[in-house]
């Protein structure tokens, strides 16, 4: 109801022009990781959504729609994996909205985040991971099935770490396409596993290829929480014009091996926390003092590097072209930072710092939006 108050509400409607263009931009979109703090820019997206249905009057319009490819970590990449699903009756279209998505979230998160009496009596942080898998596992495959990587409606780039071959792990559907692609090949719901095994929170996960071969996975939030510059890495390789890579018609030809002129890209936290740590605190501080301090800092310094990086890049671009990155990282407000609270009452203050960074900064998500359509 608040959303579409401001959709009326809002006047601001920027007009674009494609002079001097003859192609259209590569539309990203980057989530980062986060846990149930995907419920943020889960609500961002949503707000996107409604706007590009008023702006389109298309209500039948889904956010899959209208970027080129979706990068996501953790939480952002459950997300990435439901946005772009296919449609039973028509596998080039996506299957869920992005208020589909949220509801993932709102109406699932103590699903995902819960275990019974006898786990949490035998269950120690220290010496098991602290939720089992199951419930998450029902869920992916409630809302995936067994739906393929390489039958995702647009390309797409999940992360996740194999430990035991100590090596990063990128999934995407255009390596999954190509001729002999089952080494690349994944279930979907198995990829969304993969890159939410956050360690301490969930068991690793152990996947297998279509090729049969086993990888041995944990969360991608452990180097690279927010994965915009793998998006652009990515997307700087494949050739857009290739139905292989990009299915559909588009008023104007996409760029084949684009560079950040030829890109829209926007990337999304997923609530920062001014919190801060007191030195007194942690100047004798020992390994378990130390251990949440250190993942937290290495998330949102992760997080502030790719954007440092990203930043430095479009600022070398002439023109518009500069302003079409885009950093959207609200704030966590009273809601909890921890990525497994899924109290009620948590749930909506979620929710809420995702509608107050929509209110608070609805000229640049329409100008996102208007460029998302500009560029379809």
């Amino acid at each position: 109801m608040v959303l579409h108050l401001l959709i009326r509400v809002s006047t601001f409607h920027q007009m674009f022009t494609m002079s001097n263009r003859n192609t259209s931009k590569i539309r990203i979109l980057s989530i980062d990781g986060g846990g149930i703090r995907g419920i943020i820019p889960a609500a961002i997206v949503e707000y996107l959504e409604i706007r590009i249905r008023a702006l389109t009057n298309n209500q039948q319009a889904k956010i899959g729609d209208y970027f080129d490819l979706i990068a996501g970590t953790s939480t952002g990449g459950i997300l990435t994996c439901i946005y772009l699903c296919p449609d039973e009756n028509d596998n080039t279209k996506p299957r869920y909205s992005a208020s589909d998505a949220l509801n993932l979230y709102l109406k699932n998160g103590n699903k995902i985040f819960y275990k019974n009496f006898w786990q949490q009596f035998k269950n120690f942080k220290l010496w098991n991971e602290n939720f089992p898998a199951d419930s998450l596992e029902q869920l992916l495959h409630q809302y995936l099935g067994n739906t393929l990587l390489s039958q995702l409606t647009k390309p797409c780039v999940i992360t996740a770490y194999n430990f035991y071959e100590r090596k990063a792990m990128f999934f995407n559907s255009a390596d999954s396409r190509k001729l002999g692609g089952e080494v690349k090949e994944f279930k979907v719901k198995n990829v969304a596993r993969a890159t939410s095994a956050a360690p301490t929170y969930f068991e690793p996960a152990m996947i297998n290829s279509l090729s049969e071969a086993p990888h041995y996975l944990i969360d991608g939030g452990v180097f690279v929480n927010n994965p915009a510059l793998c998006a652009y890495s990515e997307a700087r390789d494949l050739k857009f014009n290739d139905q292989q890579v990009l299915r559909g018609t588009y008023k104007n030809p996409k760029p084949d091996l684009p560079s950040a002129k030829d890109m829209l890209l926007v990337s999304i936290g997923t609530g920062s926390s001014r919190n801060r740590y007191e030195f007194d605190d942690l100047r004798n501080a020992g390994l378990i003092k130390w251990l949440p301090v250190i993942i937290d800092i290495m998330m949102s310094g992760n997080s502030e590097t790719v954007h440092y990086h990203l930043t430095k890049m479009w600022d070398t671009l002439e023109g518009d072209d500069k302003k079409d990155y885009y950093r959207l990282e609200p704030e966590l407000g009273m809601a909890s930072p921890d990525m497994d609270n899924v109290k009620k009452k948590n749930l909506k203050l979620l929710h809420d710092a995702g509608q107050t960074y929509v209110f608070n900064n609805l000229d640049t998500l329409n100008e996102i939006a208007d460029k998302l359509i500009l560029h379809s």
